[in-house]
């Protein structure tokens, strides 16, 4: 049965807490999953997590504060001693315990460090930690299994026994050189099955799918997305065996990028959180409003410029906000199949073919839209030259924003910038710009005021 926390169980909880009934609470958590702790944990205050984080075994709690929101466990961890943070982070993989360190202060993450006991581990956390965390190198973690290419199959089992302690899930046997280079992969079916007198060399997998220690990490989702892979290895530039990457870290990273261009999207500058202070929030919304400001003021601009056509034919204006919004909205359209895209790397080809295809596209949207337009001019008895400007307009309109929406983050893609940004108010406010000129300018062309 699936754990549920319920409010009369966090009163309980609590009241233990208050109660310092350290045995109980200790008797209760034994039988709970790390996630179902961390819920637990989010549950409670900051001095009431902490607590928890400092009574129970860093067995339990150490994969809990794993599952945190970033902010809540930094607050627990400014809580806790360093030595009683080294005891959290000897329990944890390389790559969970490097993620940890990296949210600590220069200073203080050394102090931890220092304070760790098995120092393999430690040594192993400190070169995790000269990697970029938006690399392999970041996202790898030290404990693999490998076996020598020269080992027989006895060996090989024996030495599978030693090394599968510090492994808390096989996924995959590597197969190594003298020299610790990468040579391939053992099944564990072919390992089984041959004798035990058999050379590894005889039997591995020389084809195996790998990353190097500068891979990007997006580049690492899609090699583990289209090979369906469950764990990849990491060589240095030297093609020796680094670590490896498994699909719980690689899923961790897709969602924490589907956050960021989530709420890049909807025009928030910066990762935040709902629970972060007024001021954060205002720094990572206030750009964009900014943006959408001066967007507004620019179209109020555009339409005082044609104050004229305002005077002749006052039906225009109520039209604008239908113009500006199939503009933002067509754009928005364009802009996320296209990121999405990028993202999946599927935005393949010449630009003048996608052009070509955008614009025909375009036109079947425009043209079934522009039929809907002039339907209703005829059933409210507008004059025809209005109707078919307005349908012509938003016709060249729809055209102009999906063009717009498809290359303006291709642009931004080639040059380095997150293309996530050009779903969101950028694109709507140009889009809003253009659109309303657009839908005046042609307005004048064909009423000739």
């Amino acid at each position: 049965m699936a754990f549920e926390l319920t409010k009369e169980l966090t009163e309980e909880i609590k009241g233990l807490i208050v109660a310092g009934n350290v045995e109980k609470l200790s008797e209760f958590h034994d039988n709970l999953h790390f996630a179902d702790i961390a819920e637990i944990l989010e549950a409670l205050n900051i001095q009431e997590a902490t607590y928890l984080v400092k009574t129970l075994e860093a067995e339990k709690t150490s994969d809990a504060l794993m599952e945190l929101e970033e902010d809540f466990r930094e607050d627990i961890l400014k809580n806790l001693s360093a030595k009683e943070i080294a005891e959290e982070i000897e329990e944890l993989d390389t790559d969970d315990a490097a993620d940890i360190l990296n949210e600590l202060p220069q200073e203080r993450a050394e102090n931890v460090i220092s304070e760790i006991e098995d120092e393999s581990h430690a040594e192993k956390i400190v070169d995790l930690l000269r990697y970029d965390e938006d690399t392999a190198g970041g996202l790898m973690a030290k404990e693999l299994v490998q076996v020598s290419e020269n080992w027989t199959v006895a060996e090989c089992l024996n030495q599978i026994k030693v090394q599968a302690e510090d492994v808390k899930r096989v996924h995959s046997i590597y197969v190594v050189d003298d020299t610790n280079k990468l040579k391939g992969r053992l099944s564990l079916r072919d390992l089984m099955v041959s004798p035990n007198d058999f050379s590894i060399s005889q039997i591995y997998i020389p084809k195996v799918d790998f990353v190097t220690v500068n891979t990007e990490s997006d580049d690492v989702a899609r090699v583990m997305q289209k090979y369906d892979l469950e764990a990849i290895p990491v060589v240095d530039e030297r093609g020796k065996l680094v670590g490896r990457i498994t699909i719980d870290d690689i899923v961790d990273y897709i969602k924490d990028e589907a956050e960021k261009d989530y709420q890049m999207a909807a025009g928030i500058s910066s990762d935040v959180e709902a629970d972060d202070s007024i001021i954060e929030l205002t720094k990572a919304r206030l750009p964009w409003l900014v943006l959408g400001l001066f967007g507004g003021l620019g179209s109020v601009y555009i339409m005082q410029g044609f104050e004229e056509a305002l005077q002749h034919f006052p039906i225009l204006f109520f039209f604008t906000p239908l113009i500006a919004a199939m503009a933002g909205n067509v754009g928005v359209q364009s802009s996320a199949i296209i990121v999405q895209g990028l993202a999946n790397d599927n935005v393949k080809g010449s630009l003048w073919d996608r052009l070509v295809k955008e614009i025909g596209l375009s036109l079947i949207n425009g043209i079934a839209l522009g039929i809907l337009v002039i339907l209703f001019g005829l059933v409210v008895g507008q004059p025809p030259m209005v109707t078919l400007t307005i349908a012509l307009s938003m016709l060249l309109v729809i055209i102009f924003a999906a063009l717009i929406g498809t290359f303006v983050p291709i642009i931004l893609d080639k040059r380095g910038i997150d293309p996530a940004i050009a779903t969101g108010p950028f694109i709507t406010t140009s889009n809003d710009i253009f659109g309303i000129f657009l839908f005046f300018y042609i307005s004048k062309l064909i009423l000739g005021f």
